[in-house]
């Protein structure tokens, strides 16, 4: 049976996620996948992804962990605007977070993030990564003409977030590097781990996780 609540630890949880879903939303303001088992919550966003069948983009995830204080079972697609409101109505000591009344459709939430099966490929500078995502958001500004309209927006960003950050062995579009650097990931002076399964790519961090489906220039 599908919990209507989960439990959090801790004030510092609550405080993370409020934090964590306000960068998603000035990423995309759209929908999380929720997914609970046991005392872990996972929560994942979308930084890049297709529109449509045959769409070469990428499928790039912003993942952010919590642990709760009670065992939970969620799994479903909400509206971040939805579990941003009842954070804010939570008490200032509450650690009881509602789950919304009505999911939400997002086509990405179809993907299936590998569980197991994680080789690791390599070890990268947070520093590369930051730079990185610097530089492609360099590279969009350039890019985009006066008054561009929304398809031409997400053209040219998916164009640019879909090319392979550069210095890296393993090809991996730049929209990791970014999703990292935006939602607080990343740390000067550190460094992230890469792995690799089934067709998918994950960027652990001291923050959170990045995961893309290879696909387009990846393919």
């Amino acid at each position: 049976m599908a919990s209507e609540t989960v439990l959090f630890e801790d004030q510092e949880t609550v405080a993370d996620l409020t934090t964590f879903l306000s960068r998603a939303r000035a990423i995309n303001d759209g929908a999380l996948m929720l997914q609970a088992a046991g005392n872990a919550l996972g929560m994942y966003v979308p930084v890049l992804y297709p529109e449509f069948l045959g769409d070469p983009v990428p499928t790039v995830l912003g993942m952010r962990a919590a642990r709760l204080a009670a065992p939970a079972s969620v799994r479903g697609v909400y509206a971040i605007s939805a579990l941003t409101d009842r954070l804010a109505r939570m008490g200032a000591d509450a650690l009881e977070l509602a789950i919304p009344p009505a999911e939400v459709n997002a086509t990405w939430a179809g993907q299936q993030v590998p569980r197991g099966g994680w080789t690791q490929t390599q070890t990268l500078a947070d520093d590369l990564l930051l730079s990185e995502a610097t530089r492609g958001m360099s590279v969009v500004a350039q890019a985009l003409p006066e008054n561009a309209g929304a398809p031409v927006l997400r053209n040219i960003r998916a164009r640019i977030w879909s090319s392979p950050v550069e210095g890296v062995d393993t090809a991996m579009p730049l929209a990791m590097a970014f999703g990292a650097q935006a939602l607080g990931f990343l740390r000067e002076g550190q460094s992230s781990e890469l792995f690799s399964s089934a067709g998918w790519l994950r960027l652990s961090s001291t923050g959170g996780h990045m995961v893309a489906r290879q696909g387009g220039i990846l393919g």
